[in-house]
This record gives structure tokens, sequence and C-alpha cells, in this order.
């Protein structure tokens, strides 16, 4: 069994930049036993029941997809070896304008960084998807932008938990 600090040292990058959703959840993961599953499900529950505010705080911690982090090199591990696996580090620059672009119009629009999954994606699969979200409304996209740093969680929990049954 974890101590409470050092289930937030393990688990408190899991949401991007935002340890406080690890210490929000540590009860709840505690008494559940320390699988990925339950470990997400108390995660996510922390996240969901904070403010709208502090959601948001959530979604702007994250790096532009192709951005600025990633060209300087200062993306955290997660989402520098997230990032690569798409393909996203290696853009033509006609690619890479593009993706700046969108990551401008997005943000000025929505006011966080455009967030998707990247794991089992190419570069053409998040453009897309890109281009399809940024017609959203503002509270479409902050739940489907919700959605997916939950998805992200769970993705990186699987790596470093053992598996269970949950999907």
């Amino acid at each position: 069994m974890l101590t409470r600090d050092d289930f937030i040292r393990r688990f408190g990058g899991i949401f991007e930049h935002s340890p406080w959703v690890a210490e929000r959840a540590y009860d709840r993961a505690a008494s559940a036993g320390l699988t990925a599953g339950n470990v997400h499900s108390a995660l996510c529950n922390a996240f969901r029941e904070a403010s709208p505010a502090d959601r948001l705080r959530v979604l702007r911690a994250h790096p532009d997809l192709a951005g600025k982090l990633a060209v300087a090199g200062e993306l955290t591990a997660d989402s520098k070896a997230e990032q690569a696996s798409a393909g996203l580090d290696r853009l033509s620059p006609e690619e890479h304008a593009r993706f700046t672009e969108l990551n401008s119009a997005y943000i000025k629009k929505f006011g966080f960084p455009f967030i998707i999954a990247v794991k089992g994606l190419v570069k053409e699969d998040i453009l897309a998807a890109f281009e399809q979200r940024i017609d959203n409304s503002a509270e479409e996209e902050f739940e489907a932008a919700c959605a997916e740093v939950e998805r992200i969680a769970r993705l990186r929990l699987r790596s470093m938990l053992p598996g269970d049954d949950y999907a």
C-alpha cells in the first residue's frame, strides 16, 4: 500500500502537470487496490468532480501538438513519447505549418490546446480530428477535451500498472 505522498509522487503526472488530481483521488484509489482500472477510475472521478475552472487548468497544462514546446524539446517524457509515436516529431515544413495554424485557431476559439490521445493514430488521423473538432461548440469541445485527457491517463496508467478487466 502506497502512502499518500508516494501515490501523489507516482501518479501526480498522469493528468499533465496536475498533481492535485492524484491528491484528491488517493482515498478512493487506496481502498480499491492498485490496478490500472482502479487508479484510473479514482483519478477520473476526482477530475470530473473538480470545478470547471480546475478542469480547464488541466486542459491548459497540455502542450500544443507539434507546437513550440516540442520544437524546443521541452515536453514531458510522456508527451514526447506520445507525440513521437504518431509521427508528430517528423513533420514536413508544410505539415508543421498546418499544425501551427490549427493550434493557433483552436486556442483562440477555445482557450486551451487541442487534446487527443494519439496512441495508435498517425498524423493524418490527428489532422482530420483537429479539423472536425474545431467546428464544435465551446461546451462540446470542453467535454471532448476532458474525455481525451481521461483516455491519455488510461494509456499512461496501463504502462505503469498491472492490467485488469477494464477497457
